[in-house]
């Protein structure tokens, strides 16, 4: 009896620490032969060539979102609910940290696709399912193994390319719910904009406005991740408020989401702040430059370079990147795991898991041509699979999410049906 337990008490004890092979350099790539024909268009809707990729699909790269749950478990400890927004807040920012230098895009998840974890290490156990391929709509649902949170949402990254750079917009809606407190939490997360496509290094900024709301005490937690700005004064940078429901200050947060978030008194946060404002105004008045230009070259962070406010507390710092993640696509420890195919997996998995996607095994183990094949080999399948239901009378159904409406702001959503963990897979389609 092959229960998932023992693949999983294996796979904590020895998480692998690289991929197969070392990525290759993209420096002989014309992304602009590529991009030119497409200035203006929704980039899902053209293939791009496997070199540009990195060996996850984005169903696993969602799954990032999970690397700091320690801060959903550290919610769960206080039964002040400020304290408690304050480790939402950071869990919201740590969530989309793991973009930081990833320039490779993810493969777009086919039809049907689906990509489960369990981390008993970390606590929780995620399944996601690719439920729409236009647009493209990701839906994902994960659980704390002591049933102390949910975490689910549905994620339609919408790309726009703007001739130097791409725009991700992920629209959609992220819910968090602490049974413990009765509390449901959403969110939308940032834009993340990648630069220097044509020439040039690539370099990424992440920018808009996050609300986290709590719904049933009011408070909320406005916060802005900022442009960088002409002469990257603002890169990286986050900032914002927890309000009560009257919208009164009850602190500030700021930090950077690459790197980590304070929080401090509202009313030290502004002093300061004003300060500092006088303090570039006067430099500011001696250097006279144009406003709307798009920094040329990714601005130098320097050193440690969140100015720690005095009475500040930290409330979350990143894990620091493994020495050798340059060599692989930029990936967290965490990330490089996300791939990983153990023996006692092969006969648990659904035959739709994303580690049995041939394309992604052949790019993470640097053969790229195979990959390339086996990319085309499949869209190929999924275009025809199509085709054949457009002329039959048959509608694609979603296995392990429905459409609703998000119980806590009403909006449209996918919500999970429950059933996946019953591991009964009998009926699932051929995908790969």
């Amino acid at each position: 009896e092959n229960t998932n337990k023992d693949y999983l008490t294996v796979s904590v004890l020895s998480h692998r620490t690289s991929l197969p092979a070392p990525m290759f350099s993209r420096n002989d790539v014309s992304i602009w032969s590529i991009l030119k024909k497409c200035i203006g268009m929704e980039l899902s809707k053209i293939a791009m060539p496997v070199i540009l990729n990195e060996p996850l699909s984005f169903l696993q790269r969602l799954t990032e979102y999970m690397e700091h749950t320690y801060l959903i478990h550290q919610a769960n400890t206080t039964t002040d609910s400020m304290e408690r927004m304050k480790c939402v807040a950071a869990f919201a920012v740590s969530a989309v940290a793991s973009q930081w230098e990833r320039t490779g895009k993810p493969f777009n998840p086919l039809l049907g696709e689906t990509y489960e974890l369990i981390r008993e290490d970390l606590g929780f156990r995620w399944m996601s399912e690719q439920v729409s391929h236009h647009p493209p709509v990701s839906a994902f649902h994960a659980e704390g193994l002591q049933e102390d949170f949910l975490f689910h949402g549905s994620i339609y990254p919408k790309l726009k390319f703007w001739g130097k750079s791409v725009e991700a917009e992920p629209k959609g809606i992220i819910s968090l719910e602490l049974p413990k407190y009765n509390e449901a939490y959403t969110w939308t997360n940032p834009t993340c904009c990648v630069h220097n496509i044509i020439v040039g290094q690539l370099w990424i900024e992440q920018y808009g406005n996050v609300e986290v709301i709590n719904h049933k005490t009011g408070e909320r937690c406005s916060l802005i991740f900022k442009p960088c700005g002409l002469f990257g004064k603002e890169l990286h940078k986050v900032e914002g408020y927890i309000l009560d429901k009257s919208k009164k200050k009850l602190c500030a947060i700021y930090g950077k989401w690459t790197e980590c978030l304070y929080t401090v008194d509202a009313d030290t946060f502004d002093a300061h702040k004003k300060s500092d404002k006088k303090n570039s105004e006067e430099k500011k008045s001696n250097m006279q430059t144009s406003v709307d230009e798009e920094p040329e070259e990714m601005p130098l962070p320097d050193g440690d370079t969140v100015q720690v406010i005095p009475g500040s507390e930290l409330i979350w710092r990143i894990a620091p990147r493994p020495d050798n993640s340059a060599e692989f696509y930029a990936f967290s420890t965490f990330a490089m795991q996300l791939n990983e195919l153990e023996e006692g997996m092969k006969g648990v998995l659904p035959p739709t898991d994303c580690r049995l996607r041939p394309d992604i095994r052949h790019m993470e183990k640097g053969d790229i041509d195979s990959a390339s094949a086996e990319k085309k080999r499949v869209e190929e399948k999924q275009r025809l699979s199509r085709k054949n239901r457009s002329k039959s009378t048959e509608e694609w159904k979603t296995r392990w999410f429905h459409q609703g409406t998000n119980p806590h702001n009403k909006a449209q959503d996918w919500l999970y049906s429950n059933s996946y963990w019953d591991r009964n897979y009998s009926l699932l389609p051929d995908i790969y």
